[in-house]
């Protein structure tokens, strides 16, 4: 079988590729790109640690085609970080212990963001519904709903220093 030419744009950067029509996202963003943020969990679409960004909405990068990606814009957890500092949302993972080994945080991080963009004050029961698409066998949760309060909150802050350094 073929390859087939596919372009992109991934964390900011274009990007050319030719790639095998069955090859999934996931593995064109790890074994091609070496954006290795994006994890590998279960192969079946439960885990959610996989999940990037297409066009701004969180999908699981196991489910679509690097094909299916031509023409999309792409943010892997590599994309939330600038010039080597953390993001909002990731310095919240940190600071409030939303992650043990880290296998799901990616995928937890990315669609957590997705749920700020879409509601920048969720309530505890939204925050978990927003994540149930995403398993964490370490934390209990907990942690992460707090991390994604605190997230929102380190977000509108960035937000206003922009509002602030624009005017």
């Amino acid at each position: 079988m073929g390859t087939m030419k596919i372009k992109t744009t991934i964390n900011g950067k274009k990007v050319e590729a030719e790639v095998e029509p069955r090859k999934l996202l996931v593995h064109f963003l790890r074994e091609d790109l070496n954006l290795t943020g994006t994890h590998v969990g279960c192969d079946t679409s439960n885990c959610g640690a996989c999940t990037v960004l297409v066009n701004g909405k969180a999908v699981k990068s196991c489910t679509m085609l690097a094909v299916q990606a031509n023409g999309k814009e792409i943010v892997t957890i590599e994309g939330l970080s600038k010039n080597d500092e953390l993001g909002p949302l990731q310095k919240a993972f940190l600071e409030k212990h939303g992650l043990q080994c880290g296998y799901c945080t990616s995928g937890m991080i990315l669609t957590s963001f997705w749920l700020l963009k879409k509601n920048r004050n969720p309530s505890e029961e939204e925050i978990r519904k927003g994540l149930s698409g995403n398993l964490c066998r370490c934390t209990g949760y907990q942690s992460i709903v707090e991390s994604v309060k605190y997230g929102a909150e380190l977000m509108k802050e960035k937000e206003e220093e922009r509002e602030v350094a624009v005017r």
